[in-house]
């Protein structure tokens, strides 16, 4: 049987902490946790417990390119006067609070990165919209006929698309940001609220669930190409007030409202259909979504109660650390 180092051309290696950029199928010994680990690929997705958010909440708003640096901002419920606008920051590990926004609101939506983000809708329809730098946020041009409870894509604060919504006759409404004003393009095919989107830019989106009007959620999920929408792949389990990110080809839905209970279930999205996959761990409606795809996601807060829980997910097929046990 051929050795370790005869393989790796060293030998196992002591750490008193994991490496940072260890290579697929790479071993050591964590002196801390006493355990030899291994550098695996995994077979299914998992979700692992990360930092807490420092305020629990529900219905905020969120994005970010990657699990490891990601934004949320806003509190819920409503109506405005109980609204927070209180920003946080992830890093991967931890939470940090960050400068608040100028209006506080519930069921505001997000789109862009950690750095480069908008947020619009929210509570009283008052279309109020705020650009974030990554330092502070700056009121924009109010969205017209603001709107709430409504999907979202883009890439940061000058690319970003907003579509569906309540009051009732937004519901079909997309609506692009350029960075100095709003333009209204094609409406889906089907009115929606309560709806998930996913996307880094709007020229590629995913409208994914939400309902029609009264509670029933809808399994119907909608793609757009930058001029129209068009019906793809249903969900498996529709849902309302849910959490989601990724792209128009791989993107991850998960917990959410299933009147009249509420769902722990995630799917993923490989650019044709939905597939169930591991559980979230929390049953939760009104939680927050950020990630680069359905093998890099991150889904925090959410009701009831409202939480300060934050999971991290790794898809699989990726990179992951375990523990090698031995009789």
């Amino acid at each position: 049987m051929a050795e370790y180092k005869s393989i790796h051309g060293t030998k196992v290696q002591d750490y008193t902490t994991d490496p940072d950029n260890p290579i697929t199928g790479q071993v050591w010994y964590n002196e801390t946790a006493n355990t030899l680990r291994v550098q695996a690929q995994t077979t299914a997705g998992a979700w692992a417990t990360g930092g807490s958010l420092n305020t629990p909440r529900a219905y905020a708003g969120g994005c970010g390119a990657t699990k490891d640096a990601s934004l949320c901002f806003g509190d819920g419920p409503p109506p405005a006067p109980t609204a927070s606008g209180i920003t946080e920051s992830y890093n991967g590990t931890s939470w940090t609070e960050v400068n608040d926004m100028n209006t506080g609101k519930a069921f505001v939506t997000g789109a862009g990165t950690y750095t480069s983000a908008i947020a619009a809708g929210g509570d009283q329809f008052s279309g109020v919209a705020e650009s974030w730098n990554g330092t502070s946020w700056t009121s924009i041009t109010n969205e017209p006929n603001g709107s709430n409870a409504y999907g979202s894509a883009g890439a940061d604060n000058t690319n970003a698309l907003f579509f569906g919504g309540v009051p009732a006759p937004t519901r079909t409404v997309t609506r692009y940001w350029n960075g100095s004003s709003w333009t209204d393009l094609n409406a889906m095919n089907g009115g929606k609220k309560d709806l998930e989107g996913a996307g880094k830019t709007y020229t590629a989106a995913l409208a994914i669930g939400g309902s029609a009007g009264p509670p029933t959620p809808l399994t119907l999920t909608e793609s757009f190409n930058g001029t129209s929408w068009t019906e793809v792949g249903d969900l498996n389990t529709g849902r309302r007030f849910a959490a989601a990110n990724g792209t128009q080809t791989s993107a991850l839905i998960y917990a959410g409202s299933t009147p009249p209970s509420i769902t722990n279930k995630t799917e993923e999205w490989n650019g044709t259909s939905w597939t169930e996959t591991t559980n979230y761990p929390l049953s939760v409606t009104g939680n927050t979504g950020a990630g680069a795809d359905n093998t890099n996601a991150l889904g925090f807060g959410g009701s009831p109660p409202e939480t300060n829980a934050t999971l991290e997910w790794t898809g699989a097929g990726a990179p992951q650390v375990r523990t090698i046990t031995t009789d």
